[in-house]
Order: structure tokens, then sequence, then C-alpha cells
């Protein structure tokens, strides 16, 4: 018998920058205990794309240190590096120019620009201006915004090819807090839309996808549990089942209750 039955016979690839995955769960490098630790999360989450903070991790800039491509390796996931810890425009763009030359010419990256420490709320008006600087500098840019649906918009105009709005403050583990500005930032874009920041436990994440997100980006809510790799199994299992909810097509809300078997022909 076959491993697995596919529900459907048309591809579902998420397709990002012009390449296509087959998960739609994206994971963060940050906040584990070791590297063994990282690599058996990342595992068990089943992500093809892993990103990576620049700023805070070595992937290379520090020789004699470990280096975290040793247990995500490039051949196997694609690494997203992003300017975590970046609070002006200039510090993303140079963080992004250092990644692409330590990654030879990887031109993938995640941005945020954030405003302030307390609660690591994007930076919008810096985000717009790093976000056009890197698209001109031939930057493939995934951005980390609000859940501000006339933003989001922008940054698609502006040439990012996926908008990641977040569902609450980053590591708070709120879940998705306002889901009609989510809801209208799907509606309207031509672009990938993942929610990024403020999922904390599988039904976040199933939420996220049945509303019609593309992807969820994680990293807290795994590297932060009891259980890591468990977590991620269970973030896993949570986007593909939204994911699937979603394309099946939920039922209508009722106020009242309606028989689930048709009382058409019933002898009293």
């Amino acid at each position: 018998m076959p491993d697995s039955i596919p529900v459907t016979d048309v591809d579902d690839s998420l397709l990002i920058a012009g390449k296509s995955f087959q998960s739609r769960l994206l994971v963060g490098t940050g906040k584990y205990k070791d590297m063994e630790g990282t690599r058996k999360a990342i595992e068990a989450s089943g992500a093809e794309i892993v990103t990576v903070a620049i700023r805070r991790t070595n992937i290379g800039q520090n020789p004699g240190e470990p280096n975290l491509l040793d247990v995500i390796p490039p051949n196997k996931y694609t690494i997203l590096p992003n300017t975590a810890h970046c609070y002006t425009a200039e510090d993303a763009v140079r963080t992004c120019r250092l990644a692409r030359e330590l990654l030879e010419g990887h031109d993938l990256v995640k941005l945020e620009v954030l405003g302030d420490e307390k609660t690591l709320y994007p930076d919008i008006t810096a985000t717009l201006k790093a976000a056009e600087q890197l698209v001109k500098d031939g930057f493939k840019v995934m951005v980390y915004t609000s859940d501000d649906p006339i933003i989001a918009k922008r940054l698609e105009e502006l040439g990012c090819v996926a908008v990641m709005p977040l569902a609450a403050p980053i590591g708070s583990g709120l879940g998705i807090q306002n889901p009609y500005n989510i809801l209208t930032i799907i509606e309207d874009a031509k672009v990938p839309v993942l929610v990024d920041a403020g999922v904390g436990t599988a039904s976040d994440a199933a939420l996220a996808m049945e509303l019609g997100c593309d992807g969820v980006l994680m990293n807290t809510a795994i590297a932060g549990a009891q259980k890591p790799v468990l977590m991620a199994s269970a973030m896993k299992k949570a986007v593909e089942a939204g994911r699937e909810a979603f394309l099946a097509g939920r039922i209508p809300r009722k106020r009242y209750a309606s028989a689930s078997s048709p009382i058409d022909g019933t002898f009293f």
C-alpha cells in the first residue's frame, strides 16, 4: 500500500520567488538549548525553509566557533537569512548584504526592522525604506510587517516576494489577535502571505492556515516549548490540517441548529 493517499490531485506546493516548497511551515533557529536540539526540532517540523538571524548566529563569519550550517546544511534546507535585531533601515540592508556574501550570492532574505526593544513591533517607515533599497539591490525580500492591510499592499507593490504580518507580538504566544486584518491582507495580496510572530500552539497555526494564509513562520513556539521536538511535530500537523480545511471549505456558521440527517421521507 502507498505510504499516503493524496487528498487532491492538484499541485498545492508553496511558491515563493519562483521556487516551490512542499512544507508551508517555516521555522527559526534561535532559543534552542544546543545545536543538536535545533537539528532534531527542525527535522521534526518538516520545514524546508529555515530562517537564521545573521547578527546573532554564526554561519561562517566567526571561524573556529560552532557553525549552524553544520546542522542545517544548505544542500538540505533553504536558508532564509533575517535581519533580527536591526533597528534602522541601514543596518538591515547592511546585514542582508553580509548574508549574501556569506552564502555565496544567496538573495532570498527575510527583512525585519524593529521599532523598539519593548514591543519588537516593526518600524514601518524604516521597513519600507529598507525594502525599497533591497529590491533595487536584487534581493528577493520576504518582509515582516504589521497587520495593516494598506502597508502590506505597499510592500507588495515595492516588489517584496512575500508579506509576513504578525499575528501578535514576537514571542508572545498570544495567537492571531486581528484575524479580519489578516484576512483582508490575504484577499488583496498577489504574493504569498505568511503569518510571522505570535503563534503559541498548534491551534494558532491551524487558524492561520484556515484563514487562507500561505504559510506560517515560527520560532519561540517550538524552541520555548517544554518538549520542542514534540511541539515541532504538532506544528507540522497543524499547518497541514489547517491548509486542508481551507481547501475543503468549511460549513457556514449558523445561529441555530440544523439536523445532520434529512427528515424528508421519514415515517413519523
